[in-house]
C-alpha cells in the first residue's frame, strides 16, 4: 500500500515537473453561457446547438456530463467544460482508477469530435457546509488530472474547481480582499496544484446577489455598469465604475496575498435574474436585461479589469435557459437568457435572435417543445429568415 502510494505520488509529481510552464486553453474569446438544465421543458440538445451557433456563442460549461448533450455538440466547434458532480468527489479522491473509469466513460469517447476542453472538479466546494468534501476536493483533482496524462489529454482538458464568493473574508475594497483563514487551509494547496498545471481560478461572481442583499447601500446603476459614481480603491488608487470588474479584482488581490499573482481569473458564474420573490430586490426583466447587455459590451472589448489590465476579462453567463425545476427563491429559476422554448427572455443583441418582428417572433415562438425536430427547424428558419433580410438590405440599398 505504501509503495503504491509513493509510485503515485512521483508519477504525479514528474507530470507537474514536465508540465510546469504549461497552460491548457480552454476559452475561446471572451464570452460562454451556463447550459443548466433543472427544468422539464427545455429543447433537446440538438436544438440548443442550432441556438448556439444562431447566437454565436463558442464557449458553454454543464454541471454534468450528459451523454445526450456531449453526442449534440459533436462537429459543431463549440467549446464545452464538464461538469464532475460534487456527488463523486469522495469517491474520485480515493484513487486514479476511479477517476479513469469516470473519464473513459464520460470524456475520452467524445474526443475530438466534441470540443470538451475542460473537467470542473466539483462546484463551489470551499466555504460552503461539508468540510469532508474540501478533504476530498485535491485529492479528486490530482487523480483526474493524473487520469487526463495517462490518456494524453492532459494538453487538451483542462482541470479546474469553480469557487463561490464564500471563499473570501471579505472583498470590500477589492484590495484588501482576502481568502478566509479557514478555507485557506485548503486553497492554497490546490491553487498550487492549479498553478503548477496551468489552470486558472474560476469564480462566481454576481453584483445581483450583492445587491439584493444590501439594496440601501449599494447603488444599482454601480452593479449594472451603468453611469454612477463608482468606487475608489486608496491602496491601488484605481476607480471603479462597475462592482463585476471589482470583483474580479477582489480574486486577483486574494490570490496575490495567497502567493499566486500570476494566476488568471476567469468568472465561471455571472448573471442577473428577470423575477423574485417580492425581497428580491432587482430582479426584473428591466435589469436581467441592462446587467447581461452591458456585460457583454464589456466583454466584447476584450481589455483587462483596472488592477489587471492586460489580463482580459472572460466569463461565463448563467444561464442559458429559465430552469423551471430549480429549489430556491423565484430568481433561480429566472437567469435564462432565453426561454424553454427557445424565445429570448429580452433583448441583448444576439444575431439572428434579436429581430422582434412579427416574422422571427412566429419563428421562434411555437407550440410543443416536446417536437425536437419542429424546434431545430425553426431555429434554422429563423437563420434563413436573418440571411434573406440581409440580403434584402444589401440589394436595395
Amino acid at each position: 500500500m505504501g509503495f503504491s502510494f509513493l509510485i503515485h505520488s512521483l508519477l504525479i509529481s514528474s507530470l507537474l515537473f514536465s508540465n510546469n510552464f504549461f497552460s491548457v486553453h480552454s476559452f475561446t474569446g471572451t464570452y460562454g453561457v451556463n447550459y443548466g438544465r433543472i427544468a422539464d421543458n427545455l429543447p433537446s440538445p440538438e436544438g440548443v446547438v442550432t441556438l448556439l451557433k444562431a447566437a454565436k456563442i463558442k464557449n458553454t460549461r454543464i454541471y454534468d456530463a450528459n451523454h445526450e448533450v456531449l453526442t449534440a455538440l459533436k462537429g459543431s466547434g463549440i467549446e464545452i467544460i464538464v461538469g464532475l458532480g460534487n456527488e463523486y468527489l469522495k469517491e474520485i479522491s480515493i484513487g486514479e482508477d476511479r477517476a479513469m473509469n469516470w473519464i473513459k466513460e464520460n470524456v475520452q469517447p467524445y474526443l475530438p469530435g466534441t470540443k470538451i476542453v475542460g473537467i470542473a472538479v466539483g462546484n463551489e466546494i470551499l466555504g460552503a457546509t461539508d468540510v469532508e468534501l474540501w478533504e476530498a476536493l485535491l485529492p479528486a483533482a490530482k487523480n483526474v488530472y493524473s487520469a487526463l496524462s495517462r490518456l494524453n489529454l492532459e494538453k487538451t482538458v483542462e482541470v479546474s474547481s469553480p469557487n463561490s464568493e464564500a471563499v473570501f473574508a471579505n472583498s470590500f475594497p477589492p484590495s484588501s480582499c482576502v481568502f478566509r483563514e479557514d478555507v485557506l487551509v485548503y486553497m492554497k494547496p490546490l491553487l498550487q496544484f492549479f498553478s503548477q498545471i496551468g489552470s486558472p481560478f474560476y469564480i462566481n461572481a454576481y453584483p445581483f446577489l450583492a445587491y439584493k442583499n444590501d439594496p440601501e447601500h449599494i447603488d444599482i446603476r454601480y452593479a449594472l455598469f451603468e453611469k454612477n459614481p463608482g468606487i475608489y480603491d486608496a491602496k491601488t488608487n484605481l476607480h471603479y465604475s462597475n462592482m463585476f470588474e471589482a470583483q474580479v479584482d477582489a480574486a486577483y488581490a486574494a490570490l496575490e496575498k495567497a502567493g499566486f499573482g500570476k494566476m488568471d481569473v476567469i468568472v465561471s458564474e455571472t448573471g442577473w435574474a428577470s423575477r423574485g420573490d417580492e425581497n428580491e430586490a432587482g430582479a426584473t426583466v428591466k435589469n436581467a436585461r441592462t446587467y447581461n447587455h452591458n456585460l457583454r459590451k464589456l466583454l466584447a472589448k476584450k481589455k483587462g479589469s483596472p488592477y489587471r489590465p492586460k489580463r482580459v476579462l472572460k466569463a461565463y453567463v448563467f444561464a442559458l435557459f429559465n430552469e423551471n425545476l430549480k429549489p430556491g427563491p423565484t430568481s433561480e429559476r429566472n437567469f435564462g437568457l432565453f426561454k424553454p422554448d427557445g424565445s429570448i427572455s429580452y433583448d441583448i443583441g444576439f444575431t439572428g435572435l434579436k429581430d422582434s418582428s412579427a416574422t422571427s417572433s412566429r419563428l421562434l415562438s411555437f407550440k410543443g417543445v416536446g417536437a425536437h425536430h419542429g424546434w431545430f427547424i425553426s431555429s434554422y428558419m429563423l437563420v434563413l429568415t436573418a440571411s434573406a433580410a440581409s440580403l434584402l438590405l444589401i440589394l436595395t440599398s
